[in-house]
């Protein structure tokens, strides 16, 4: 199916059988949440398969049960995000009453990419039939064999009047940003997400972008080392650090790189459970790790199973400016957190930032001297599993949020209502003026 076919059965469907009422939204999403948790496993065995080696816990977790509790947790919270709220009316109106309510934006389309290919293409699923909207989903061509589940769970769960799946390669995928979606959301790298923005601005299409960034992490000196280090590898290791909020740099602040490697290396978490997932993406992080000296923290696995590794980096080196995407962790000794905030603010606005030793001082410190779509303090990458908080980044890291509530409002229109009564002192306004009008306009404008 084209994109523009796909767009224009959707259309259809709801012209047809108008908008989703709360209580058709509530089923969908029950029953999302319901098939996506039936086909767990069978998600785990394609992705295993299209990478060549993925962690069955990162597609259980990560992938399936994340997407199962969003959509659980919006369809709980519904009618409280639907209800209309009341607006401030100025007193010369009264008794005009006002109001906002939330209406669908009509179909949404979604870009997917192959690094989450479950959740970020169906968490703004999720938000998006919440919003009361149709989907059409365009999955990854990198790992098909889950695309086409995704495709399968999507026509179980909602039906082709709800959503429908597009399949194909970038050249697809260009077409899909240039039709005119009601929203498009678009989860990727920010070069490409520059193009799909211009695409989508051709017909004034609102966009979601979730794009990338080096989100840092700072180790203070008030840091219990081994605990960081610890906690800064659990979240690098999964996915094999192909996760767009996953650590990048850490920047230590009074904490030697040998110190540092060596609480690494005694941490014992070594060999992230899959695989890079392509021989592209290999020679990518071969390339950008060029020159740098490089730590392995154990013995590369068969296949592309790699190692987590360390890397000593210069701030004008590639692998300094560039986002990493994979099992290596590059490593900068600062001399102070206004140096480490200098780094941060040197480059564009990161997803986000983690802090290790942090006092609420510093915690605050940090917040006011940078721009990041989050700053989580003591883990890494699992804030983006609540589903109750925002996720989004800022600038090139991204714009818009969804997850929950936020991601509601992301594919609501925000409606004005208003309802006059029969007279209000404004009328006295209304042409044609009588002189009361010019002394009442000088009163308040303040003249006497």
């Amino acid at each position: 199916m084209t994109p523009a076919a796909a767009l224009a059965a959707l259309r259809a469907a709801e012209m047809r059988d108008g908008r989703l009422d709360l209580e058709r939204r509530r089923d969908l999403l029950a029953r999302l949440a319901q098939r996506l948790l039936a086909r767990a496993e069978d998600f785990a065995g394609a992705l295993d398969a299209d990478y060549g080696g993925r962690s069955r816990f990162d597609t259980l977790l990560a992938d399936v049960l994340v997407v199962a509790d969003a959509a659980r947790y919006s369809r709980r919270r519904l009618r409280s995000w639907a209800r209309p709220r009341r607006a401030y009316v100025p007193f010369p109106f009264w008794p005009a009453s006002a109001w906002e309510e939330p209406v669908p934006k009509g179909v949404v389309g979604i870009i997917a990419p192959w690094n989450y290919p479950v959740q970020l293409a169906l968490w703004p699923v999720v938000d998006a039939l919440a919003a009361g909207n149709r989907v059409a989903v365009k999955p990854s061509e990198a790992v098909p064999r889950t695309a086409a589940l995704v495709a399968a769970v999507l026509e179980e769960a909602l039906g082709p009047d709800i959503a429908r799946t597009v399949q194909g390669d970038r050249t697809v995928a260009a077409d899909f940003a240039a039709q005119p979606w009601d929203h498009l959301v678009f989860t990727g790298g920010t070069a490409t997400g520059r193009k799909v923005a211009e695409a989508a601005a051709r017909n004034l299409v609102p966009v979601t972008l979730e794009l990338g960034g080096k989100c840092p992490a700072i180790v203070l000196p008030g840091a219990d080392l081994p605990a960081a280090a610890r906690n800064i590898l659990v979240g690098k290791a999964v996915n094999a650090g192909q996760t767009c909020i996953a650590p990048d740099t850490v920047l230590l602040v009074g904490h030697a790189p040998e110190a540092f490697a060596a609480a690494c290396r005694d941490s014992r978490i070594a060999m992230p459970e899959g695989a890079v997932a392509s021989d592209v993406q290999m020679q990518r992080l071969a390339a950008l790790t060029e020159g740098a000296r490089l730590t392995p923290l154990g013995p590369d696995g068969p296949m592309r199973h790699r190692a987590l590794t360390l890397a000593q980096t210069t701030p004008d080196s590639e692998l300094g400016r560039e986002e990493i995407f994979g099992p290596v962790l590059a490593v900068e000794a600062v001399s102070n957190l206004d140096a480490a905030l200098a780094w941060i603010n040197a480059r564009t606005p990161p997803l986000a930032i983690y802090l290790f030793g942090a006092s609420r001082a510093e915690e605050d410190r940090v917040a006011l001297a940078t721009r990041s779509g989050a700053i989580v303090t003591g883990r890494a990458v699992e804030y983006a599993a609540f589903p109750a908080l925002g996720f989004g980044g800022v600038g090139a890291s991204g714009q818009g949020r969804y997850h929950g509530r936020a991601g509601f409002l992301e594919f609501s229109d925000m409606r004005a209502r208003v309802r006059h009564g029969r007279w209000s002192l404004s009328r006295l306004f209304d042409l044609p003026r009588r002189p009361i009008a010019e002394k009442l306009t000088a009163r308040l404008i303040g003249k006497r």
